[in-house]
């Protein structure tokens, strides 16, 4: 019979967003921030874009690890970026930037594109693709504009909104996975890892009350 061994997922991103979807999803990950510079890639298609920054990111932070042989260690990247009129917008470069954009969003439809790059480190095997969901923006008011600018939290994230956020109240309604817009679309992980001869339940943790301990609740078979 095989050794079963601990399963281990790397996410490489600071999004506290991205980390909560996965904790409320079972999955307790360790973070470690690939520090990839996103102005190096340039492209006309927004999905190209975010698969490819979501390919940089995983592989800077797997060279950066160094992992436990009794132990199997998977990175998963990940990127977002919203298509609207043509062009593709990331995060905003400031409140001027942010008040513009949703001058122009505000009653209208976007794509949010998630790109996803899952890496199976000790083997280099990897499974990428790109999750879009439709976004339909409230027609909100110039007062609400200056007050969602000024609370920062356009700033921070791809096409200057959120739905797991104060953003939430503005977006009237979504066509596709709420996970692809806050940055990780689940039912395309469970899938990426079933290309890896993985179960999502093999990343499954139990979190004791308070947080104290965590338990695995799933080990792959090496």
């Amino acid at each position: 019979m095989s050794e079963t061994v601990p399963l281990r997922l790397v996410l490489a991103s600071a999004s506290p967003a991205r980390r909560k979807l996965l904790q409320a999803a079972g999955v307790e990950p360790d973070v470690l921030v690939s520090g990839v510079d996103e102005s190096v890639v340039v492209t006309e298609r927004a999905e190209d874009l975010c698969l490819e920054l979501a390919r940089l990111k995983a592989e800077a932070v797997v060279g950066r690890l160094s992992p436990a042989a009794d132990q199997r260690t998977l990175v998963i990247g990940c990127d977002s970026v919203l298509a609207f009129d043509g062009e593709i917008l990331g995060k905003p470069t400031d409140p001027e930037d942010a008040t513009r954009r949703w001058l122009r969003m505000r009653g209208r439809s976007g794509v949010l594109h998630s790109g996803h790059c899952l890496i199976d480190v000790a083997g280099g095997r990897r499974a990428e693709a790109v999750a879009s969901t439709v976004v339909h923006f409230a027609d909100i008011s110039d007062d609400e504009i200056a007050a969602y600018v000024a609370t920062g939290e356009p700033l921070a994230v791809a096409g200057a909104f959120t739905i797991d956020g104060l953003g939430g109240a503005f977006v009237e309604r979504i066509e596709g996975d709420p996970g692809t817009v806050v940055g990780l679309s689940m039912p395309l992980l469970r899938r990426l890892l079933g290309e890896l001869d993985l179960r999502i339940t093999d990343l499954w943790t139990k979190v004791a009350p308070g947080g104290q301990s965590v338990e695995p609740l799933g080990n792959v078979r090496s």
